[in-house]
């Protein structure tokens, strides 16, 4: 058995690293510890969210009504011969994941299968499904079953899945729009998106970062650097995005070069070694 998960959380390491080289990099500055428990909560984000966004030629409800039946089997009976599933329950069953963010989370994945105009009531309740949740769950991989800190840095592991999550619709605004006929954002309207709508929206998201922030500085020594990292990795996006006017942002998706995270990474991690974060 110990050789089969070993070969799972493998499975989803490789997923992780084909799909996201910032949050590859991310993982690898925590704790060793961590990064296959990371990468199996990765990896069942990342299956869920492509069965919703690229499966187009496939009947997308019923794949994810199996996917989650799947899942929730797998962690009450602690075995799946989907690998990734298999490395997931392995994670929620040893740290004790709650079935509410799970079932949270594939409900906002449902809410993508349907056209949605987003007012802020649902708007809340999908960053909360799609990214928040998905903080709780690192975070109590972190906590490593302290409840007390978990409690205490709840509200600013929501912040930061909730900033990521609101820099990732500006920077795919366009593609979201173009292929998936989406708009996140509500009351806002796709063809006058204005810098006055931008700049609003930024003003949300920076508040979100400064939540994050406190939170990330009283984690563990053990995870700070990683999330950390992926901190500043999304603020030079958002940053990048915020000095863009709006008609940029629905003409193509702004990166982050590879050397740049590179110089990122090399900055926190001085940072972190003089304690300066």
């Amino acid at each position: 058995m110990e050789l089969f998960k070993q070969t799972c959380l493998q499975c989803s390491k490789v997923i992780t690293q084909a799909y996201s080289t910032s949050f590859t990099l991310g993982i690898k500055t925590l704790d060793k510890k961590f990064h296959m428990p990371i990468y199996a909560i990765y990896g069942f984000v990342r299956c869920a969210d492509e069965i919703v966004d690229t499966f187009h030629e496939y009947d997308k409800r019923q794949l994810l009504a199996d996917f989650e039946k799947q899942t929730y089997q797998a962690i009450d009976s602690g075995i799946s011969l989907n690998p990734v599933l298999h490395a997931f329950q392995c994670v929620a069953n040893e740290y004790k994941i709650d079935k509410a963010y799970i079932a949270a989370f594939l409900k906002s994945m449902a809410m993508d299968l349907d056209d949605h105009t987003y007012d802020c009531s649902l708007y809340k309740e999908y960053i909360y499904g799609s990214a928040e949740v998905v903080g709780l769950m690192c975070l109590k991989v972190f906590c490593e079953g302290d409840g007390e800190m978990f409690e205490r840095l709840k509200k600013s592991a929501c912040s930061l899945g909730a900033a990521f999550q609101k820099v990732n619709f500006l920077r795919d605004m366009r593609s979201d729009y173009k292929d998936r006929g989406r708009v996140y954002f509500p009351k806002v309207e796709y063809m006058n998106f204005t810098n006055a709508c931008k700049v609003e929206i930024e003003k949300d998201i920076l508040q979100d970062f400064e939540d994050a922030y406190t939170g990330i500085m009283a984690l563990p020594a053990s995870a700070r650097m990683g999330v950390y990292l992926a901190y500043v990795y999304y603020l030079k996006l958002f940053r990048k995005i915020q000095n863009l006017p709006a008609t940029h942002i629905l003409k193509e998706r702004v990166r982050v070069p590879d050397n740049t995270k590179l110089a990122l990474l090399l900055g926190s991690y001085l940072k972190y070694r003089f304690n300066a974060i």
